[in-house]
């Protein structure tokens, strides 16, 4: 199973293997506070991708097909986040603010529908 979450929320048991997918590490988070398995910052959207974006609601369907575009050619990596969630469940951290429009929504799709 595949979960999301903010990296500021606390670490839970039911939360299995924790894997930060943001490129940049997440202002005022410790390494030992964040209780992280994987930092996967190349399954992150690109730099310009996410400046592009810049958490606008209007842009997110853009967003979205561009991330799945750069998801598509990053096969190597989307292929060992993926072999992960074939073994215990998988949450997915994230520090985008919004819990409804960020990258690591499109990457549980991307990772759920292949």
């Amino acid at each position: 199973m595949i979960r999301i979450k903010r990296i500021y929320a606390a670490p839970q048991s039911a939360d299995g293997t924790r894997v930060l997918v943001d490129r940049i590490w997440p202002r005022g988070v410790s390494k030992e506070a964040a209780k992280l398995d994987f930092w996967c910052k190349e399954i992150a959207p690109s730099t310009a991708l996410r400046k592009w974006f810049g958490h606008d609601p209007s842009r997110f369907d853009e967003f979205r097909a561009g991330y799945r575009a750069e998801l598509d050619a990053n096969k190597d990596t989307v292929t060992r986040v993926r072999e992960l969630t074939d073994n215990s469940d998988v949450t997915l951290l994230y520090a985008a603010r919004d819990p409804h429009i960020n990258h690591a929504i499109v990457l549980a799709e991307y990772l759920d529908q292949r």
